[in-house]
């Protein structure tokens, strides 16, 4: 009779992708402290090609030169090339896909991606248009409110979701400063947790 431990195994083309697709992330990504992932599915699924969907948990992320405390995200079904797999290749996703989730960032570590050349000039656009100076000299996290300072002075801002982007509102004066947005991503929900800026939304991830 199986061992009941074998029975729960994962099967090992489950565990290859899981390896893969670790691997495919943290290519993306400058930095990743910790990643777990789920896979939903079965290996007869995945042997056709589908996957019905990944759960994961990252922490401690920087992409695009910015630092992100906690990621959580379920992507809906996936189609990749399991036989590229198989023979060792690199994994292949074929299509585009959707993922739902949430992102915390962290005041210090706004602060730090707000300094790098990347997200520089944005940042001095967000002082500029909310406390009428600039350059950005600091951003903080104080309970529920995300302070700006720039040449000695700052405002309190707060986090504003319209369902498309994410917007920054000035406390005193109602001044409202959107943030770029990517045509294939989708902020519906932005607070203020616990010193952090959590965003909900989903995004269009391709290959």
């Amino acid at each position: 009779m199986a061992d009941d431990n074998d029975a729960k195994r994962p099967s090992p083309v489950l565990q290859l992708l899981a390896s893969g697709l670790q691997f495919w992330i943290r290519q993306q990504c400058q930095a990743v402290d910790s990643l777990e992932i789920q896979l939903h599915g079965s290996a007869l699924g995945l042997l056709r090609g589908r996957l019905e969907g990944v759960s994961l948990v990252a922490r401690r992320v920087v992409f695009s030169d910015l630092e992100i405390e906690l990621v959580e995200l379920r992507s809906d079904a996936i189609q990749v090339q399991i036989g590229g797999l198989l023979r060792g290749q690199p994994l292949q996703l074929e299509h585009a896909f959707q993922v739902n989730g949430f992102v915390a960032l962290s005041g210090p570590g706004l602060s730090r991606s707000f300094s790098t050349p990347h997200w520089r000039g944005l940042g001095d656009q967000l002082a500029d248009g909310l406390l009428g100076l600039s350059p950005l000299q600091e951003l903080r996290i104080e309970r529920d409110r995300l302070l700006l300072w720039a040449e000695g002075r700052h405002c309190e801002t707060q986090p504003r979701a319209n369902g498309k982007r994410l917007e920054l509102v000035n406390s005193d004066t109602g001044l409202c400063v959107p943030l770029p947005a990517d045509p294939n991503i989708r902020i519906e929900a932005a607070e203020l947790v616990g010193g952090l800026l959590q965003l909900r939304g989903s995004a269009r991830v391709s290959p």
